[in-house]
């Protein structure tokens, strides 16, 4: 009895010892290393080990033996290969003494000794990313991959899931990884990813966009050593947060809201907000709809963010919030006047996430571009909505691509960043490359609710519908054809006339009459500034250089066409310090850059709109001096037949 007991307790003792020594182990090889040097080395892998998650350290059990190597590149920290960690030699002299911990070097992490730590956990990374999935994970990898293969039509992919998945990395090729990323799927290639990454501002470490095993390796870098990443990046904080089930005990808390720009063309505010997904109440697909120019015949694909005023609780009152709703709206950034139809084929403009204010969006498309607008809600549960909000922040500050009015356009762009931002597998297998196209197929797999739109009027009364002025325009001019007595039959031809034609008609309008004349007339002076914009593209180009006349008009342009780039990659005012979201310690600095050039751009505004009609030819500046001579004339008009009494009323 006394042997089976003892045979027992050694068999105990074996099973405990094996499980103490169950997991990841770091074995520093000692040869040649002085006492200081074991020290200093010894100390350096156990504050690595105790930064990993736990997950990870039990899921690579196997020894990692750790030497320092002459020979390495001298700009290399270290390289690991299946079971070995090698570290540059050269370092060790300045880790054994101290002064590694106070020496300033040029990488990302700012001493040597923390670039050191973070050169263990990065080639850590490498093993843990280059490990089979443990069996849990290639079930639950296994269903997942049948499932985007299904939701593709992918038969074949379907039914090779299973030898797929054992060749899978654990995190460099997960699709929420790559799509958080910058590696999204294209749009339109049946499950094909990008190949190059565009999230190419505000980067801690461009070695982390070369591929996305680097990636991963350089944010599992920053995800455990810095506190503040949670807060520079949400979304990738929580995937890593949710992967390992643990999160650092070092993450520190995170300001309310996500700084963003305020990209309307009201110069004389400041641009520079918080955008709290706390008043968020719902995000819209808004979709303006086509008109007869090529570049928009299939319509503008944006969304729109239904924010509440302070202090209200979110609920459907907020949708009458207008004036606090803001619209993220993927563009063209063009840095010259010209739009070309081949620039935009070839990708030559850069693709921004422009923030916008819904009332000026709602003036560009319904009073000048005579385009109705129609707001969508999205289905989407107050999680999803706080993760939009955030991805949305995360791409204002990260993403610069390239615009292809074909295949990443508006709506491609829109798509993308719905997928990365909600993680809904019903997004997975939409494809349209088309604004309108993508709406349809977002109402048809339920995914918005088009319901709104049914009644007309109400639709317009709670703000799902913003219908274009045309028809306003032509329900004015049917006031003045009945007046009147026109023989004009619709307001476009009433709109040909020449603006001192018209101006013979207002000396015998009634109060009705003028009330309607002059929003008619506000409309003539759009439409001629359109026009003029069109002719102003042309002459710019054409007497660049050549006509004296024009270098005053010329160098105020440039220069705000150079300097309001950075509303739409407001990374430019930080001039490439820190990664990220912008955390408090940036933000007096933001708030001063962003008002200087504000206010430069004001200035440069006004003297541009003093030097501008300099750039047109004769016919169209006297066209549009006529309309504002008609204006003035109107305005006269009203408040003499006001004055005289009588009441106003139009339809």
């Amino acid at each position: 009895m006394k042997r089976r007991c003892a045979w027992l307790l050694v068999s105990l003792l074996a099973l405990a010892s094996n499980a103490t020594q169950a997991g990841l182990r770091l074995i520093l090889d000692e040869t040649d290393l002085r006492p200081t040097e074991r020290s200093a080395s010894t100390a350096l892998l156990d504050e690595a080990a105790s930064a990993l998650p736990p997950r990870l350290v039990a899921s690579l059990d196997r020894q990692v033996q750790v030497r320092w190597l002459d020979g390495l590149p001298s700009a290399t920290y270290g390289r690991a290969g299946p079971d070995v960690l090698e570290l540059n030699r050269r370092l060790l002299p300045s880790l054994a003494d101290g002064s590694a911990a106070h020496q300033a070097t040029a990488r990302p992490h700012g001493t040597v000794r923390q670039e050191l730590l973070a050169t263990v956990i990065h080639e850590i990374a490498h093993l843990y990313d280059r490990a089979r999935l443990w069996p849990a994970d290639q079930a639950l990898e296994q269903a997942r991959c049948r499932q985007q293969a299904a939701g593709l039509g992918l038969v074949g992919l379907r039914d090779g899931c299973r030898g797929q998945t054992a060749r899978r990395f654990t995190l460099s090729d997960d699709p929420r990884l790559l799509d958080l990323a910058g590696w999204p799927q294209q749009v339109g290639r049946r499950g094909a990813r990008e190949q190059t990454n565009a999230q190419i501002a505000r980067s801690p470490d461009r070695y982390e966009l070369s591929n996305p095993r680097e990636f991963v390796a350089v944010n599992l870098e920053y995800f455990l050593l810095d506190p503040s990443y949670a807060c520079r990046r949400p979304s990738l904080h929580g995937y890593f947060r949710k992967h390992f089930g643990w999160q650092p005990v070092t993450a520190q808390p995170c300001e309310t809201g996500y700084p963003i720009l305020n990209a309307g063309r009201d110069f004389g505010r400041t641009p520079l907000l918080r955008l709290d997904p706390e008043r968020v109440y719902q995000v819209d697909y808004l979709f303006a709809e086509a008109n007869d120019a090529w570049v928009s015949r299939w319509g503008h694909s944006m969304l729109r963010l239904v924010i509440c005023k302070p202090g209200r609780v979110p609920g459907p009152e907020c949708r009458l919030d207008l004036d606090q709703h803001l619209v993220l709206s993927f563009r063209a950034f063009v840095d010259d006047v010209q739009l070309s139809s081949w620039d935009g084929l070839t990708g030559v403009y850069p693709s921004r996430l422009f923030v916008l204010p819904l009332d000026q969006v709602i003036e560009e498309y319904t009073k000048v571009e005579l385009r109705g607008l129609a707001s969508v809600p999205l289905k989407l549960t107050r999680k999803q909505i706080a993760q939009l909000v955030a991805r949305s922040a995360e791409l204002h500050w990260s993403y610069d691509g390239d615009y292809y009015f074909l295949s990443n356009n508006c709506a491609v762009e829109t798509l993308k960043l719905l997928r990365s931002g909600t993680a809904r597998s019903e997004l997975v297998a939409l494809d349209s490359i088309l604004p309108n196209g993508l709406l349809e197929l977002l109402i048809h797999r339920g995914l918005a609710d088009a319901s709104v739109l049914e009644d007309p009027r109400e639709a317009l009364r709670l703000g799902y519908r913003f219908d274009s002025y045309r028809d306003r325009y032509q329900a004015m001019f049917a006031v003045l054809r009945e007046r009147l007595a026109l023989t004009q039959q619709d307001v476009e031809q009433w709109l040909d006339l020449p603006a001192r034609e018209r101006s013979r008609w207002i000396d015998s309008a009634d109060l009705r009459a003028a009330a309607a004349m002059l929003l008619v007339e506000q409309a003539a002076l759009r439409r001629h500034l359109l026009l003029a914009q069109d002719e102003l593209k042309n002459r710019y180009l054409s007497g660049r250089g050549q006509d004296a006349s024009l270098e005053r008009a010329d160098s105020a342009l440039k220069e705000i066409l150079a300097s309001s780039g950075y509303l739409s990659r407001p990374a430019e005012l930080l001039d490439g310090n820190g990664y990220g979201l912008p955390q408090p310690s940036e933000w007096t600095r933001l708030e001063r850059e962003s008002e200087e050039r504000q206010l430069r751009l004001n200035e440069l505004s006004e003297e541009l709109d003093r030097e501008v009609r300099l750039l047109l030819g004769d016919e169209r500046r006297e066209e549009l001096e006529a309309i504002e001579v008609n204006l003035a004339q109107i305005g006269e008009r009203l408040r003499r037949l006001h004055k005289a009494g009588g009441g106003l009323e139009l339809p």
